[in-house]
């Protein structure tokens, strides 16, 4: 409901005073999973006066500052290296599930489950987990037993146009028919005998009848009455039909067919089609999925012989050009269409379908330890001035009749250094197995002496390193002359989406082969996020 969900916000400022176990309890009612190290939304962490959370909607979780009951501050940070980002003097928090476990919500579900499923009682899993305020997964499938009535998506947006598509009615037909279906079977499981075949697979639950939880078609139209609705089409407006509105727009061509043909070259194909276009007195826009692949195609079509290509940034400026041009811009579109007017024809129009990677958020080294939060009790450490140490955890202590943070670090013989938070920077991760790994004593030589052979030992790494880079740029070799054209409608078969680290990867090898130095570069990254793919288009150039 919206007045439950308005009324479970909480609003945080910075300098106001807020308990701790206030915050917490919140938190836990709300749906927050509580976890060591804060990653996704819906989650939180707590380590001495530091909560960490990801509020639900947000980009970026939240780092608060508390001084006794009172929040001093908040910071963003960025989840994948932890490093603050940025600060802010007040944020909303808002609930992340659509169940609220507060003490009338308990109520509610405890009587509504005993009158539906008279036979439930504390031995029932789900009864009892919720009984005790602790959550239970797909427990949204109760929805109805927490709250005193549901709301639509509609009810949120009261003056909002419905469109729908002129398939709506079979997917809700469908839809509705596929309920009812699942309810049978897990009635089935939940009525069985013990000794009968679904008895002995056991009840999974006691399902909410459909109608508590789903709109049926009835209340589905009456909820539509009165409202602005309008359906989509893919035929033509009959004629004399009333309330019908023809928008011009049919399907776009589709070079699939010449894509097959050995010996046909596709954007010949394009080029031809879209000189037609021009002379039918139409506009073209060429839509590509990225600024890579947006540029290769410009470069595609210039050495096929179309000049006339202009690279924009939104609708208004395709349509603001002169006869003649086509532009091109960068939209996520997967089929074009064309109007009386305009001809739009998208990148897997031409190529066929295009797949994306995941984008895996870059984590720097130097910010590898960025917060206390990233450690964990019982992690070994390295501190740049006193060697391997353990960590202990965070530790309130007073320094001059004020509390102070500090990270508590173990050494060898039972030492132990109290590490201010702010100089975090002065310690890094333990590289090895920590199996393995022996504490430094405070004050003890072994540390110095191992980093000062170290040193030497990097020294002459040094200096062998610039021998072999020296006797390189000394060194000629055959430069590699990367034919463009060619090259490109190569670059262009591959079905994956540049990411920008393998965009850049790939600009630096070209830029090697082209070069007259040996080349000594290392691709390095994650299975499945295209070395292969630099590797190929090294070979081919």
């Amino acid at each position: 409901p919206r007045q439950g969900f308005a009324d479970a916000s909480m609003v945080l400022e910075a300098g106001r005073a807020l308990k701790l176990v206030d915050l917490d309890g919140f938190l836990q009612i709300n749906g927050y999973a509580r976890t060591d190290t804060v990653m996704e939304p819906g989650e939180y962490a707590k380590r001495g006066g530091i909560v960490d959370v990801f509020p639900t909607g947000a980009k970026h979780p939240l780092r608060l500052d508390f001084f006794g009951d009172e929040l001093e501050g908040l910071r963003v940070f960025d989840a994948a290296s932890q490093r603050t980002t940025g600060t802010l003097t007040a944020a909303t928090l808002r609930p992340v599930s659509e169940v609220l476990l507060d003490e009338a919500s308990i109520s509610r579900f405890r009587s509504g489950y005993r009158v539906l499923f008279a036979k439930a009682g504390d031995d029932d899993p789900l009864y009892g987990a919720v009984t005790a305020g602790q959550r239970q997964i797909g427990m949204e499938h109760w929805l109805p037993l927490f709250h005193e009535k549901l709301e639509t998506l509609l009810d949120y947006l009261p003056q909002a146009q419905v469109i729908l598509d002129h398939q709506a009615e079979e997917a809700r037909d469908a839809r509705l028919e596929l309920i009812a279906e699942y309810y049978i079977t897990r009635r089935g499981f939940a009525d069985a005998k013990p000794g009968s075949v679904l008895g002995q697979a056991g009840a999974i639950y006691h399902p909410v009848p459909p109608d508590a939880l789903f709109l049926d078609a009835k209340e589905w139209e009456g909820l539509l009455k009165g409202r602005s609705v309008s359906q989509l089409s893919p035929f033509s407006v009959p004629e004399g039909g009333r309330n019908s509105i023809d928008a011009g727009a049919r399907a776009g061509h589709d070079f699939a067919d010449v894509r097959v043909q050995p010996d046909a070259n596709v954007f010949d194909a394009l080029i031809d089609h879209i000189r037609g276009l021009h002379s039918n007195g139409k506009r073209v826009v060429l839509s590509a999925y990225s600024k890579g692949s947006r540029d290769r195609l410009l470069h595609m079509l210039v050495e096929h012989g179309l000049e006339r290509l202009t690279p924009v940034e939104t609708w208004a400026e395709a349509a603001a050009l002169n006869e003649g041009l086509v532009a091109v811009c960068v939209v996520g579109l997967e089929r074009g269409f064309e109007s009386d007017s305009v001809s739009v024809i998208t990148e897997p129009d031409i190529l066929g379908e295009r797949l994306s990677r995941p984008v895996r958020p870059r984590v720097r080294p130097e910010n590898f330890i960025a917060e206390a939060s990233v450690l964990n009790p019982g992690d070994i450490v390295v501190h740049v001035d006193h060697g391997i140490g353990q960590f202990d955890g965070l530790h309130t202590i007073e320094v001059a009749g004020a509390p102070h943070d500090c990270l508590r670090l173990s050494y060898g013989g039972g030492d132990k250094l109290f590490l201010p938070v702010e100089n975090i920077d002065v310690i890094s991760r333990y590289g090895s197995e920590e199996a393995g790994a022996t504490l430094d004593r405070l004050g003890g030589a072994s540390w110095q002496a191992r980093k000062a052979r170290l040193k030497d030992r990097i020294r002459d790494m040094a200096e062998e390193l610039i021998q072999v880079a020296a006797a390189r740029e000394l060194k000629d070799t055959q430069r590699i002359t990367v034919e463009d054209g060619i090259y490109d409608e190569f670059s262009a078969r591959f079905p994956f989406t540049e990411t920008d680290d393998q965009a850049t990867a790939i600009a630096d090898t070209l830029s090697d082969l082209t070069s007259k130095r040996p080349m000594d570069r290392l691709v390095c990254g994650d299975v499945g996020f295209g070395k292969t793919e630099v590797a190929l288009r090294a070979a081919f150039a």
